[in-house]
């Protein structure tokens, strides 16, 4: 029997560092867990990007910004404006560091603005090498962790939630079982009626599709204790700004080389890794890859518009 696997898939709207060039984007990234929307960072035209891929914004739940560096929170104020003006009025909860909730506010009320729908901020406050629950709804849960860049910067681990297994029509209706019996099936447990008939879950039912892990990585000196906090996860998003001829530079600048991040992934015992957050200095990314693949042949770059199925 085959499991059913929902959408989980994340669509990169923003692929370059701190400087939009050579056609990229600064970082954002869309995460679909089965048709719900979670908004990941949020660089300077992002609702733009979102209206170029056909990506609804007015179904984003959540927005996670994984730090206070400007190419991953600039588009917010225009995206949160966007969302308004386009009739919102269900909440948005935004995850983030302390300080973006006061420079949200002071933007909007300097312009006389006024949002028709609530806003809740949760403030990231994480201890170093510790993983933290920051959110959960009933397609999905979200960790957050640490990495080490100049100012704290938080990764993310999303995890869909366990599902109940799958009633199988085809074969229950031809044994009789009755409507109201289908839920406890369905919840793994058997069924006997008062007459000593059984019907067993597992012959009814099929196991759900195992739940799927994407661990997302920005603006970080490849670290250790990252390895362990996304160890095999189905696919990592790890930041690769440069290429091995600039280490020292990116060591000074608190970010990885392509090579590091597949070092990260290989440690961690990932299916698959996702580079991107690429220096402006890059014309072309084939070395990146290159050299990626070489620890980790799995590695895949990330372009503007590219949807990458979790496997």
């Amino acid at each position: 029997m085959s499991a059913h696997f929902p959408k989980f898939s994340t669509t990169i709207l923003g692929s370059n560092s701190a400087l939009p060039a050579n056609g990229r984007h600064p970082t954002a990234q869309l995460l679909n867990v089965n048709n719900h929307y979670y908004l990941i960072d949020c660089g300077e035209g992002t609702q733009m990007q979102l209206r170029r891929y056909g990506m609804k914004m007015q179904r984003i739940e959540v927005v996670f910004i994984s730090h206070m560096h400007g190419d991953h929170y600039f588009g917010l104020v225009g995206l949160l404006n966007s969302m308004h003006l386009l009739g919102r009025t269900r909440p948005l909860k935004i995850i983030a560091p302390a300080a973006l909730e006061e420079i949200v506010r002071i933007q909007l009320d300097a312009a006389g603005g006024r949002i028709q729908y609530p806003i809740e901020f949760v403030v990231l406050d994480i201890a170093p090498q510790e993983k933290q629950r920051v959110y959960e709804d009933a397609q999905i849960k979200v960790n957050a962790f640490l990495l080490k860049h100049r100012i704290p910067c938080h990764g993310f681990l999303f995890t869909e939630q366990e599902r109940e297994r799958s009633y199988l029509p085809d074969k229950g209706g031809p044994a009789g079982v009755k409507l109201q019996e289908i839920p406890k099936l369905k919840a793994g447990e058997d069924v006997q009626r008062p007459d000593g008939t059984v019907f067993r879950s597992k012959d009814y039912t099929e196991a759900p599709a195992p739940p799927r892990t994407y661990a997302y990585c920005t603006d970080t000196l490849p670290l250790e204790v990252t390895s362990e906090m996304v160890a095999g996860a189905n696919c990592l998003y790890h930041e690769a700004t440069f290429i091995e001829a600039e280490r020292k530079r990116a060591k000074e600048t608190f970010h990885s080389t392509a090579q590091q991040a597949a070092e990260v992934a290989q440690k961690a015992e990932v299916k698959e890794l996702l580079i991107g957050h690429y220096s402006a200095r890059y014309s072309e990314l084939e070395v990146h890859l290159t050299e990626a693949r070489s620890i980790f042949p799995k590695t895949y770059l990330t372009e503007e518009g590219a949807e990458f199925e979790i496997k």
